[in-house]
């Protein structure tokens, strides 16, 4: 549809040019053909032809052998064989490949072939993807859009950076127009911007052409704007306080203002019936008004309250705020253009209201998917009776459906925009943007009349493909803008984008960089990629960095929220660091089952990875008993966790398919048919894979057959019953018998150890102590102290008895008769006296020695021999000194 569309505008250009007259003079596109369209049908009938020839030949196998050993037709295949390789080779050659062979070997020479072919295809159908993306308006020489002061990455290929390919000079890189220093405008607004965490609470106030009444909440919001008690509250939450004060109604709170006169809009004839296009005043006739105050605000809703149609445009920036702002509005008439400063009018374009949800008036967008939320947000305007051409391209199933393509399809407009990415905060605009804007609308009323054409035309005449584009940019006119809430979970959106696995600590750091991301940006009124990009963040998240150092090293460039707040996402990434170190894999939060499951209200993990936490560390892991966290934002008494609860919370998993699990039983299984039974057996068999294994519990038996004495079920379950009963009266029994051994072996230890104490005491009664003895023995006589010789050692009490002595000693039988000591004046002494050795006159050292020695030693003194001798030489025993034992000269 649409190459013939294209041939069409191409060669019409031909055919006015050119007179009749000259039509046989005229060169021909290919030798024997008029235009492009014959040449064309004349190749695919060609193509067509080779293909049934191919499909009438012998098939490689039997068959094609067989017709080979003829010689004609074995000639004939050599013969068109060469002739198709001569016209491959033409082909290769006018596209600039390499068509001639250099390997002439008969083995290789087929493969060089083969390579031929291929590379020379990959040439010819890259140099047909370039010409067909130049001929939709894609030129890949040109470099991309860029900001000053970056430098230049690989070549994006888009629609909204190239140039016009009508241009004869060369290609330019451009740059986007930004300044360095502007005052934000969020400091002129009269009122602040909202960036609680609340949700967003429609601004209008007054409902121009209203069905239904605007609910009193609104209507009474200037009245009650400011309240003493709610200044340090939210605008949205400070409402809905109010409302619970009053006790007005809530449910139309947030509800769209205009959905009663949306839903009940009816279209008239006159949309859905095919126009005449009136074509557009050129841009530089065109008159161009810069609306910047309020008395031409009004004057301009006055005209546009006069029209049938106009065309709509934004120009909004998002860097630098949180919730993005709305900098500037086109509007274009049949004859007129007007740009808005919506930041100077920002509290009083409201006035527009009753132009913009007038049904008779026709309000043509191109996108409105976020115009429409900007325009709720930031100036309390609704749309009703729009017409989006986004999606009238849609519908006619364009090659594209961007403005750029339509302004070049229908207009044959070059548009350029180097300015889409610019800087419009900038006042005053320079002229070059302004020109720009104006040509986003200039152009939309008439392709609003050639779009509404063709759809009929497309349709046969027929309305329905023109009603159902109507109907889609109602519902975008039904859209409502929702502000982003923060909650604990929203991190997980971003995270799952990424596409990159994290493991606990680096989950939890990411985590809380998107916290304190989230919560400055509010905080500054400042975009979240101003804040910390979301590059950046993963870096951190990653890299985890010991120092603040490391935090800076993430970032290039760094942005300057992050070098002021370095030292408090080092405490954070510190904080993340001390979380247990498990792998992390992140549940999808719709589980897909044929069970209905609870659905975890927290993040959970595999609970068989034990291979870094004892088991003693874990929690038991069920869904309600798990502590789960409410979402309080921004509060510094937050109740805090304790550790454990904190390391282990959503980090394990209750199991949810085990080996040996019995299923729980279902209710009233008898009151169900068999066919369903069957069924709820087949899915329980899917969801554990062990259901063959477990005993079945709600076999479905009828009642019958149960109480059937001739039935084999009541076999079966009469012998079950017998032998359960054995079984549990021989378990019994040894149960009994256990318990009576256990009882007897007690009872014979506890009176082996009363009878062994009884023995003891006993045993201790009649044993008399030494000293006892000893007194009986001298009755009164006194011990004299014998007076110790010189040399004799008095023995030292052993450690050894000692101890023995401290040892409880064993009983002993008790002496027979009393001790009497024995009267060694019976005894012969004379046999201890022996012979003296005679004096021996040779020289003896030892004596000499031991003789000194005696002599020394003074009277009364303890003999100290053998003190630091040696035990292995003792005194007395060497026979070195004796003569007999000397060597003979």
């Amino acid at each position: 549809m649409d190459s013939s569309k294209r041939k069409d505008s191409t060669y019409s250009v031909f055919k006015d040019t050119t007179s009749e007259n000259n039509d046989e003079e005229k060169e021909h596109l290919c030798s024997g053909f008029k235009d492009a369209d014959a040449f064309v049908k004349y190749g695919l009938g060609a193509v067509l032809s080779a293909t049934k020839a191919s499909a009438g030949l012998p098939q490689t196998g039997d068959e094609y052998d067989f017709y080979r050993s003829f010689p004609g037709f074995q000639e004939f295949c050599e013969s068109q064989g060469d002739k198709l390789l001569q016209g491959m080779s033409q082909i290769m050659q006018h596209h600039g490949c390499r068509s001639h062979m250099r390997d002439r070997n008969k083995l290789t020479g087929l493969e060089e072939r083969f390579d031929l072919v291929v590379d020379s295809n990959d040439v010819i159908l890259e140099r047909v993807g370039i010409l067909l993306d130049e001929a939709d308006g894609v030129n890949r020489s040109q470099q991309p859009v860029m900001p000053a002061g970056f430098q230049a990455p690989k070549i994006v290929v888009s629609s909204w950076n190239r140039k016009g390919s009508g241009s004869s000079s060369r290609s330019e890189t451009f740059r986007l127009l930004q300044a360095k220093n502007i005052a934000r405008p969020q400091l002129k607004f009269r009122e602040k911007v909202d960036n609680s965490n609340t949700p967003f609470v429609p601004k209008i106030f007054i409902k121009p052409n209203a069905v239904k009444p605007l609910p009193s909440y609104f209507t009474n919001k200037r009245i009650h704007k400011e309240r003493p008690e709610d200044l340090d509250v939210p605008a949205a939450l400070a409402d809905f306080i109010h409302q619970q004060r009053k006790q007005e109604h809530v449910g139309d709170m947030f509800a769209h203002p205009y959905q009663y006169e949306l839903d009940h809009f009816t279209l008239s004839e006159s949309l859905l019936s095919k126009p005449q296009p009136l074509m557009y005043k050129p841009l530089d006739v065109t008159k161009c008004s810069f609306i910047e105050t309020l008395d031409d605000l009004v004057a301009l809703n006055e005209k546009l309250c006069k029209l049938s149609e106009f065309a709509v445009d934004l120009e909004h920036h998002s860097y630098r705020s949180f919730l993005g702002l709305t900098c500037l509005m086109q509007i274009s008439t049949r004859d007129e253009d007007f740009i808005i400063d919506t930041i100077e009018l920002r509290s009083e374009l409201y006035i527009l209201n009753e132009a913009f949800t007038d049904p008779a008036i026709v309000k043509i967008f191109h996108g409105a998917d976020s115009d429409i939320e900007w325009l709720q947000r930031d100036l309390g305007l609704y749309v009703v009776n729009m017409f989006d051409t986004h999606q009238a391209s849609r519908a006619l199933n364009l090659a594209r459906h961007s403005l750029d393509h339509l302004l070049k399809h229908y207009c044959t407009v070059e548009s350029d925009k180097r300015y889409q990415l610019a800087d419009w905060r900038i006042r005053p605009l320079p002229e070059e943007m302004v020109q720009y804007a104006r040509s986003d609308t200039h152009y939309l009323p008439y392709i609003y009349d050639c779009v509404r054409a063709q759809l009929l035309d497309f349709n046969h005449g027929q309305p329905g493909l023109l009603q159902s584009v109507w109907n889609k940019s109602k519902d975008i006119s039904l859209k409502k803008y929702l502000k982003p809430i923060f909650t604990e979970e929203s991190y997980l959106e971003l995270q799952r984008k990424q596409k990159r696995s994290f493991n606990t600590q680096q989950l939890t750091a990411f985590r809380l960089l998107f916290a304190w991301r989230d919560k400055l940006a509010r905080q500054e009124d400042e975009s979240t990629g101003f804040v910390l990009p979301t590059h950046m963040m993963n870096k951190i998240s990653e890299e985890l960095p010991k120092e603040p150092q490391g935090i800076i090293a993430c970032c290039n460039p760094v942005p300057p929220l992050v070098r002021q707040q370095v030292n408090e996402l080092h405490l954070l990434v510190q904080q993340a660091r001390e979380m247990p170190l498990l792998k992390a894999e992140i549940a999808a939060q719709k589980k897909k089952g044929l069970t209905p499951i609870k659905k975890a209200e927290v993040t959970l993990f595999g609970p068989h990875d034990n291979s870094r936490v004892s088991e003693s560390d874990l929690h038991n892991s069920s869904t309600d008993e798990m502590p789960i966290k409410q979402g309080m934002l921004f509060s510094e008494d937050e109740p805090k966790m304790d550790v454990d609860e904190e390391k282990t919370s959503g980090l394990v998993a209750k199991a949810k398919i085990t080996q040996f699990e019995e299923p729980e039983p279902k209710k009233d299984p008898e009151s169900l048919p068999v066919a369903q039974m069957k069924a709820i057996r087949i899915i329980e068999s899917f969801e554990n894979p062990f259901r063959m294994y477990l005993p079945s519990n709600n076999v479905h038996i009828s009642k019958n057959a149960k109480f059937d004495p001739s039935s084999k079920i009541f076999e079966i379950s009469k012998r079950w019953k017998l032998q359960s009963i054995e079984q549990q009266q021989k378990e019994l029994d040894a149960k009994k018998k256990t318990k009576e051994e256990a009882n007897e072996l007690k009872k014979k230890v506890a009176e082996e150890r009363k009878k062994a104490k009884q023995s003891y005491q006993e045993s201790l009664q009649n044993v008399a102590t030494v000293r006892e003895q000893a007194a009986e023995s001298v009755k009164g006589t006194k011990r004299e102290r014998v007076a110790s010789e010189v040399g004799q050692l008095t023995p030292k009490p052993s450690k050894k008895l000692m101890k023995s002595a401290e040892q409880p000693q064993k009983p002993e039988p008790p002496p027979q008769e009393p001790f009497k000591p024995f009267d060694y004046r019976q005894s012969d002494l004379k046999v201890f006296a022996g012979n003296k050795p005679k004096d021996n006159t040779q020289f003896d050292p030892n004596r000499q020695s031991n003789e000194f020695r005696k002599k020394k030693k003074p009277k009364g003194q303890k003999s100290n021999s053998g003190a630091g001798k040696s035990m292995s030489y003792m005194a007395g025993k060497s026979d070195r000194g004796f003569k007999h034992n000397w060597p003979k000269r």
